[in-house]
């Protein structure tokens, strides 16, 4: 687990928008990664959005979605808090969340908030590392983010939280632990748990992503992906990301 300013999410957010640029094979793997989130959108009435859209790649892949962040960016449409969301009650049908969930200090209380917003039917998207032997080994040698697998986790926000005042927090293997474990189950209770699916990413894992180098050429990456759709087979040894699908339910 780590927590630092704030402010850190916006140095982050310049920092991959130079790499975006620069880097083509970060714009093929991203566009598998929306593909997949798109195939998994409910088409129930209401607005589709990204939370935590640093720098807005998503509308590359679904152009109709809302970008939102805590910091403004000439790309970003709204300025949103996970805990608390200015959208109305019920009126999102989709909530796109890429490697945000992980920076959620207190996962229930922006869960919450999310079914609060979200249509019945509507669903809520998380693609998250995945702490798999080979997610696990390479997330906690070469990424500056702890996966925080022996913390606990701070379900709620205490009483006196206020969302504004929050702080750059990290623990990669959070949506591992609450959606793999077994042990969160009771605390899920108000969605639909409709896929939680992990898979191997050798492909992006040696890309080097946003901060490091990259390991092969771009034109390596059909290979690399057959080896991945080989090694999804094995999650537990080879898994290194996850897509979550939540649905929200009648009350």
């Amino acid at each position: 687990m780590s927590t630092k300013p704030a402010e850190q999410h916006l140095v982050e957010i310049e920092c991959n928008r130079l790499a975006w640029e620069r880097k083509p094979l970060l714009k093929k793997l991203y566009g598998e990664f929306y593909r997949l989130i798109r195939q998994h959108l409910s088409d129930t009435p209401g607005s589709i959005v990204e939370l935590g859209s640093g720098i807005g790649a998503i509308k590359e892949f679904i152009p109709d979605c809302i970008t939102t962040d805590i910091f403004p960016n000439p790309w970003i449409e709204r300025l949103e808090n996970a805990y608390r969301l200015s959208f109305e009650t019920g009126t999102i049908s989709n909530l796109i969340l890429l490697d945000v969930f992980h920076h959620l200090q207190y996962p229930g209380t922006a869960l919450n908030e999310f079914n609060r917003v979200l249509s019945t039917g509507g669903r809520l998207l998380l693609l998250e590392p995945y702490a798999g032997f080979i997610g696990r080994t390479v997330y906690g040698l070469f990424h500056h983010e702890p996966l925080g697998l022996n913390t606990e986790i701070a379900w709620n926000a205490p009483n006196d939280f206020e969302p504004h005042k929050g702080s750059y927090y990290a623990a990669q293997g959070n949506a591992s632990r609450i959606f793999c474990s077994g042990r969160y189950e009771h605390l899920l209770r108000i969605w639909r748990v409709l896929m939680v699916r992990r898979f191997s990413c050798v492909a992006y894992l040696a890309s080097g992503g946003f901060s490091k180098p990259q390991l092969y050429p771009t034109h390596f990456l059909s290979f690399l992906q057959i080896i991945d759709r080989t090694f999804s087979t094995f999650p537990t040894i080879f898994g290194a990301r996850m897509l979550v699908v939540l649905e929200r339910v009648r009350n």
